[in-house]
């Protein structure tokens, strides 16, 4: 790029993504010994930084479901990176603000710095002031080094190619030139599915009340009657989020009751909340995390599922199954962590002493192929007694998938498990489930590096990782605070709120003009005038209703992804068809899209868990790999002029990184 030239870059979307990959921008950019003069346009109708999901001013009741020590949008020093002008984690900064606050932190902000520890889960509104306070930083140190970063507040609207690079038609402004373009969009309006039109529409004939899947912030939940039961689908993260913004936010209370971990409060209701009728495919809530002061167990560390074990499989040409060859390994941790910390904790239940029975269990779970199981079994009948041991696959199934005489069962059995789960989480690393579930979270770090790019073959991509093993560690691992299971079961005892059960339908009474929910394992039906969507939009590239996204797909400039089922279905996936790194969507003829680059949620059909935030500290192509990601993008766009600090290298990607588009392989 000759010196005179001038880059224009805009990046669309300003939330994390797009933050990660402007601190990659300018990092590259100050090593380079000759700059060019660069333009970086943010793209987006919310503040940069927060963007859509992390705006400031939402409820504090709003809880991340990652600690303080975990989340980033920069390197640290010493990552292997250039380095960052931010360069603080989100730890770092609460660390930093609680001693010098800065001057746009709110009375309420300083309060909640103040007292969180490492451990703590922070709110979003917080991790938005975090996320700004890095944007502005960025932006100033930008000005300093004479590259320009401009924010337009409004949404792209569409994207077309011209000679000189692209056009960016942009809502109430003029169009936006530029030389570069990254797609950073994140989460993204989507058409309802057929059932859920099927009830909006109902709603909106019979004047029912339905509430369909939307960013917490985004939902109105004061017209949820007080008094008056609610249908509730969906029991993960936005249910806690609906959940305490109808108990606490409606002047609620919940006291302690000086009992241990599982029955340690009591709720004092204000009078005002509704009564939540919950339902999900599970019957029960996500698990909550166990109370740690690290984001993955100390006493954990994966022995079978290593990344050496799992990375040999590509090293000798074979394209892996995640049936066959991964979760044997994983499943061996998993086994370990429980039955290490049951043997450390509670010896007197095994029938062999301590040493013995782990020197049996590991010689059994080191066996080879498939007779490992096998052995595994053998040496836990003989040495654990039935009600001690645990069967990884059935918590898949929390209820046991066993008949109820009625609401009041559900109830009780629920209430149950929720006791159960809290009290499991207070004592930490104590607790054996809570450190199998700990191997579960350490190993999808491996599992992340190993999958991307093609590296588990299609049908185990649709069928396995994507078919039954996400939906397993997501229930067990990406699960809420421990504080609101512990809310939770108090209004459960409360009568506040109740469960429909397992595998639950939702439909309409006509009849009667209400909204009804059963399961086939009770015989009671719920039935209430409001139904309340759970749930975030689908992130799904077919289904989006951005305008953006939906014209690049219908004038063919990218196109969804296509994997082929064992049966030879084509199935469309969630994400985008890509190169490989870094990202350039693929057109309709499956051609890489030259100086156009995506990052986050849209690259689902190439990498496996894009909604989780880059890890502190972690690994380059493992939990920091969205920082990755956004080094490549930025060594592409600057023409690979920026090396990488210690290294040398252009990328992190070999030949791909800052290769023209013709030469990098068509698809993974």
């Amino acid at each position: 790029m000759p010196k005179t030239q001038r880059l224009r870059v805009a990046v669309i979307g300003a939330g994390p993504r797009g933050i990660s990959v402007l601190d990659r921008l300018l990092a590259r950019y100050l090593e380079l010994p000759d700059r060019p003069a660069l333009e970086i346009r943010m793209v987006d109708p919310f503040d940069p930084g927060p963007g859509h999901v992390w705006r400031t001013g939402q409820s504090r009741l709003f809880l991340m479901n990652t600690p303080c020590l975990f989340p980033t949008v920069a390197p640290a020093p010493g990552d292997g990176f250039a380095p960052s002008v931010a360069g603080l984690s989100f730890g770092e900064w609460a660390r930093r603000m609680s001693v010098d606050p800065a001057p746009a932190l709110s009375a309420g902000d300083r309060e909640e710095i103040a007292r969180l520890e490492a451990g703590d889960f922070p709110s979003r509104a917080v991790y938005g002031r975090y996320l700004e306070w890095t944007y502005a930083r960025l932006a100033a140190a930008a000005g300093k080094a004479g590259a320009a970063v401009v924010h337009h507040r409004t949404e792209a609207l569409a994207l077309a190619r011209t000679e000189s690079g692209f056009s960016i038609e942009l809502a109430g402004e003029a169009d936006l030139a530029a030389d570069a373009v990254v797609l950073a969009i994140g989460h993204l309006p989507a058409a309802l599915n057929p059932e859920q039109s099927r009830l909006s529409d109902a709603a909106a004939r019979l004047g029912l009340r339905y509430l369909p899947p939307a960013v917490p912030a985004d939902a109105d939940f004061s017209v949820l009657p007080a008094g008056e039961p609610v249908l509730v689908r969906g029991l993960g993260l936005n249910f806690f989020d609906i959940m305490a913004q109808v108990t606490l936010g409606r002047g609620g209370r919940f006291e302690s009751t000086g009992e241990p971990a599982g029955r340690a409060l009591r709720y004092e209701p204000s009078g005002r909340e509704p009564v939540l009728v919950a339902a999900s495919r599970r019957g029960t809530p996500y698990r909550a995390k166990a109370q740690l002061q690290s984001y993955l167990p100390r006493s954990v560390t994966l022995r079978w599922f290593t990344r050496e074990a799992a990375g040999s499989f590509a090293a000798e040409g074979i394209q892996p199954g995640f049936d066959h060859d991964f979760w044997p390994l994983l499943h061996r941790d998993a086994i370990w962590a429980y039955y290490s910390t049951l043997a450390r904790t509670t010896p007197e239940c095994l029938t062999v002493a301590p040493s013995d029975f782990l020197q049996e269990l590991e010689a059994a779970l080191s066996v080879d192929g498939p007779d490992w199981d096998a052995a595994k079994e053998e040496v836990l009948q003989r040495c654990v007694p039935a009600e001690h041991r645990t069967s990884l696959e059935a918590l898949a199934q929390p209820l046991g998938r066993r008949p109820f005489t009625g609401a009041a069962d559900v109830d009780s059995a629920i209430l149950a498990y929720l006791e159960a789960d809290a009290a499991g989480s207070a004592k930490g690393e104590d607790d054996p489930l809570k450190m199998a579930i700990g191997a579960l979270n350490a190993g999808r770090s491996v599992l992340k590096a190993v999958v991307a790019d093609g590296g588990l073959s299609e049908e185990s991509w649709l069928t396995e990782l994507r078919g039954w093993f996400e939906p397993l560690v997501e229930g067990l691992a990406s699960g809420p605070p421990p504080e609101r299971i512990e809310q939770l079961a108090a209004l459960t005892r409360a009568g506040l709120v109740h469960f429909v059960g397992p595998d639950p339908r939702f439909d309409v009474d006509e009849a009667r003009s209400v909204f009804t929910a059963s399961s086939p394992w009770s015989p009671e039906e719920h039935a209430a005038t409001t139904l309340v969507e759970a749930m975030m939009p689908a992130n799904r590239v077919s289904a989006n209703l951005s305008p953006l996204l939906a014209g690049m797909l219908d004038r063919g400039m990218a196109r969804p992804r296509v994997m082929m089922a064992a049966d030879g279905t084509a199935v469309f996936t969630t994400g985008l068809d890509v190169s490989l790194p870094p990202y350039r969507p693929l057109d309709i003829k499956g051609e890489p899209q030259k100086d156009l680059y995506v990052l986050g949620l849209q690259l689902s059909s190439v990498q496996w868990g894009t909604a989780i935030a880059a890890e502190a500290g972690a690994p380059a192509d493992a939990g920091a790999r969205t920082l990755r990601d956004a080094d490549d993008i930025a060594a592409a766009i600057l023409g690979g002029r920026g090396q990488r600090a210690g290294s040398g290298a252009v990328g992190h990607s070999g030949d791909h990184a800052g290769t023209d588009p013709a030469a990098v392989q068509a698809g993974v």
